[in-house]
């Protein structure tokens, strides 16, 4: 870490827990960058498919026991 960046480090820990949460929640908004159209359009897509599934079939949940044996099965 440069000195520059524990220098910030060292100010903002002087911060309210709010405050750190804030610059905390906006520093990594930072790293997103600009969203993707395509990504964006291709979830929103996902979720209506998702949702018209579930209005026509409704919800069949398992017991998370049946899930996680599932999972433990795989390779």
């Amino acid at each position: 870490m440069t000195e520059q960046t524990q220098a910030v480090l060292a100010t903002a820990l002087r911060l309210t827990v709010r405050e750190r949460a804030e610059l905390a929640t906006e520093l990594l908004a930072s790293l997103d960058g600009e969203p993707d159209e395509d990504v964006e359009a291709a979830w929103a897509a996902e979720i209506e498919r998702r949702v018209q599934r579930l209005e026509v079939e409704g919800s069949r949940g398992r017991p998370w026991q049946e899930v996680f044996d599932g999972f433990s099965r795989r390779p």
